[in-house]
């Protein structure tokens, strides 16, 4: 039953929840906060949407990039190299930034008659992100369901998994991960030196696909 809203990155883990949970999704939601990566992210979800004949709505939220303080909203130059466990990788931290985007998402499946909000965190953020930690998740979803009407559910299916793992279900089902892109510095090409970049290789090469970057 398509009964949720998924917000869509245009990465890979959400990608992979939105081919993996096609059944469920009956929107997807995709947030432009001022992001060095948030234009090719963009594309990749519109043509996955697309692929899928899922529904994709477009929230700009400019005011964070205008706002807050982080080297995601702050140009190429000030996006840090090195693993995602490394202490510098802090500085990509957007305060909040799930807490924003899963409230917009919540008002968006009230508002469409819709039971739930799907989001893609994992594992492998907890090292520096608060808002993808299971205790946010847990704290995050009881305010969601206290907060509408309809008592909207939050569904975190990856919380506890690692992007080897996510990359190893869009492989076992499918997913094209060349139509998606993950690179903060948000080049043509993905660097293939920043955090995230890094992530991505080793979690294509544990699912035995032939990395990109």
């Amino acid at each position: 039953m398509k009964d949720a809203v998924l917000v869509l990155s245009g990465g890979m883990d959400s990608t992979t929840m939105l081919y993996e949970f096609a059944s469920e999704i009956a929107l997807a939601v995709n947030f432009n906060y001022g992001a060095n990566h948030n234009a090719r992210e963009a594309a990749c979800a519109r043509e996955n949407c697309r692929c899928l004949g899922i529904e994709l709505v477009e929230i700009d939220l400019a005011f964070m990039g205008k706002y807050f303080e982080s080297s995601l909203l702050s140009g190429a130059e000030a996006i840090p190299e090195g693993h995602y466990q490394d202490d510098n990788m802090r500085s990509t931290v957007v305060p909040f930034r799930n807490g924003i985007m899963l409230s917009v998402a919540a008002g968006l499946a009230e508002s469409h008659g819709l039971k739930a909000v799907m989001i893609a965190n994992h594992g492998g953020d907890h090292a520096i992100y608060p808002d993808c930690r299971d205790g946010f998740i847990r704290a995050m979803a009881g305010a969601i369901a206290e907060g509408t009407y309809d008592n909207i559910e939050l569904r975190a299916p990856y919380t506890n998994l690692t992007k080897n793992d996510i990359a190893r279900r869009g492989a076992a089902i499918g997913v094209d991960y060349s139509l998606t892109y993950s690179c903060y510095k948000g080049g043509e090409k993905h660097c293939g030196r920043c955090g995230t970049c890094v992530e991505r290789r080793e979690a294509m090469i544990a699912a035995g696909l032939t990395p990109d970057c």
